[in-house]
């Protein structure tokens, strides 16, 4: 018997909804059956291979994720990564401490990889209830780490995608410490996400110790082989920002969100949501100036919540500034929130 998901499936669809409504506190019933069908199409069409244990692991620690990280959506939460092998007598060892301590004292909460190191560094300071731990099964190295074990907001992961659908969904900024190929394949993740939409603009901060070379060498590599050869826009270097002070970090943050709140793509328009109003003069300054992040004969104005925002009541008396957004340019994107937040 062939299933499909609109519903004409007969007995299928009755039992489905049978089952959904035994349970009766399920808020979506349609995106739930939805899962169902899928779970029973790919039960239908396994062929003996590993597919099905992936899929159904991988939806066992996306429901997981979901249910540690939910009582905190409305917490700001900093991803920070950095190499695992870092001694505690090291400098970016005790920056990382001192910054999970600024982070927590200012109201954030933390999220690093569970582990030794940097990870351990950043929980230290912050403190086990600051902290969340997604932490990656692995034959050696990766361990949880004594501050966040056995802390209900301590995940071990199979698969390192699911790790990196909860840091980067969860992150409203993203701090990198040097590391090895685990910690550049990380921020590169996040500045590949942003780059190319995937991900919402987020502050993605470049940190070593004062003289350092690590994130110098590799800003230069960026610069000579990436951005002159063409691989990537000029733009794109708004991206990120290399940083050799625990106290610029936590300003840089602080600044991102000290007028923008959030957005939300809604028809062809972007829409920005304001903690505080801006003026005309302004937003004529940022028409004139990010002119090439707009569609053809697109536009920037003042506007409230959009009808389409109903479902948001909470944040329905912040001002927007609705974008004619071309949604290509997000180096340029990301550099208009700057100019929004500079004054």
């Amino acid at each position: 018997m062939k299933i499909y998901f609109k519903n004409d499936n007969g007995p299928v669809d009755e039992g489905i909804q049978k089952l959904i409504g035994l349970l009766g506190d399920i808020p979506r019933p349609e995106i739930v059956r939805e899962m169902i069908i899928e779970s029973l199409k790919a039960g239908q069409e396994d062929d003996g291979a590993v597919d099905l244990k992936l899929m159904n692991n991988s939806l066992k620690e996306m429901r997981f994720t979901a249910k540690a990280f939910g009582p905190y959506r409305h917490t700001r939460k900093v991803a920070v990564f950095g190499s695992a092998r870092t001694r505690p007598e090291e400098t970016t060892y005790k920056m990382a401490t001192s910054l999970g301590k600024k982070l927590a004292a200012s109201g954030y909460m933390v999220i690093t990889g569970g582990g030794p190191g940097i990870m351990q560094a950043v929980h230290e300071g912050a403190g086990p209830e600051y902290s969340f731990g997604v932490n990656i099964r692995l034959p050696f190295e990766q361990k949880v780490n004594p501050v966040i074990e056995g802390n209900p907001r301590s995940i071990t992961y199979k698969y390192f995608f699911n790790r990196k659908v909860a840091f980067l969904k969860e992150s409203d900024a993203i701090v990198v410490f040097p590391g090895g190929f685990g910690t550049l394949d990380e921020g590169m993740e996040a500045l590949t996400l942003v780059q190319t939409g995937k991900r919402n603009p987020v502050p993605i901060l470049l940190v070593d110790e004062p003289e350092g070379t690590y994130w110098r060498k590799w800003t230069e590599f960026v610069e000579e082989m990436l951005s002159l050869r063409g691989y990537i826009s000029k733009s794109d270097l708004a991206l990120f920002e290399r940083i050799d002070s625990t106290d610029d970090v936590v300003e840089r943050i602080k600044r991102f969100y000290s007028r923008y709140h959030s957005l939300r793509y809604i028809g062809d328009f972007l829409v920005i949501r304001l903690r505080s109003g801006i003026s005309q003069h302004k937003v004529e300054d940022l028409r004139s100036r990010f002119s090439e992040i707009l569609r053809p004969q697109g536009e920037i104005y003042l506007s409230g919540p959009l009808p389409e925002e109903i479902d948001e009541p909470e944040i329905r008396d912040l001002p927007r500034l609705v974008l004619g957004f071309d949604r290509k340019h997000f180096g340029g994107l990301k550099a208009l929130i700057d100019s929004i937040n500079s004054d």
